[in-house]
């Protein structure tokens, strides 16, 4: 007989598992691809069970991002720690991890995506969304080693953000970009991005 009373902590285990598995399937195949339906089926629920704890697919991705942010942090702390690896060659495979986030297993958004899930989170979903964002990069900088300042998180926030969605843009969604110069452009842009971020370090802020 199918169980229909859960008890709190049940809830809580199975609003757990779903954000888990949602970040397994949309870090392999994107958020455009992964289905309520595979998720709630993974979890072995009903849709409209699925629907008490998230009233939409679009708040479910922002708590997969909520998840997945910490690990993103511990990546980049394993990569400076890692004796094997310069300082440069720690933050490049860094960016390199995050705009391949399907080998990685980071899930990333793409430009569609983005507008997709900005239009539909309510104003206070999506302050909450942008402090917390805000929050990783600036946590990322003092990672790499560097200190944070309001300029500093925007602009590195903009530009990794960018070599992210080129990567998954070309040629579908910006068709006048060259399609066999893609790879290129994305480790173009890594190496920049490395290279700012060397400045950075080297440049302390103000008094």
């Amino acid at each position: 007989m199918p169980k229909v009373a859960y008890s709190e902590e049940d809830r809580l285990q199975i609003r757990q598992a779903l954000v888990v598995k949602a970040l397994e399937l949309m870090a392999k195949q994107g958020i455009q691809h992964t289905t309520v339906e595979q998720i709630y089926q993974a979890v072995s629920i009903s849709r409209t069970f699925f629907y008490t704890f998230f009233p939409s697919k679009e708040d479910l991705i922002v708590e997969t991002f909520y998840l997945q942010q910490p690990k993103i942090l511990a990546y980049a702390q394993s990569l400076m720690s890692d004796p094997a690896l310069t300082w440069k060659e720690g933050v490049v495979q860094f960016l390199r991890s995050c705009c391949y986030g399907e080998e990685s297993g980071i899930a990333v958004m793409t430009i569609q995506e983005q507008q997709l899930l900005f239009r539909r989170l309510s104003p206070a979903s999506y302050q909450l969304f942008r402090q917390k964002q805000e929050q990783l990069f600036s946590q990322l900088l003092l990672c790499f080693g560097i200190q944070p300042s309001r300029a500093r998180i925007q602009l590195f926030t903009n530009i990794s953000l960018t070599a992210i969605v080129v990567r998954r843009a070309i040629p579908d969604t910006l068709p006048f970009f060259v399609p066999d110069a893609r790879e290129e452009t994305v480790e173009f842009q890594i190496r920049a991005i490395a290279d700012y971020l060397e400045q950075l370090r080297d440049t302390p802020l103000p008094a």
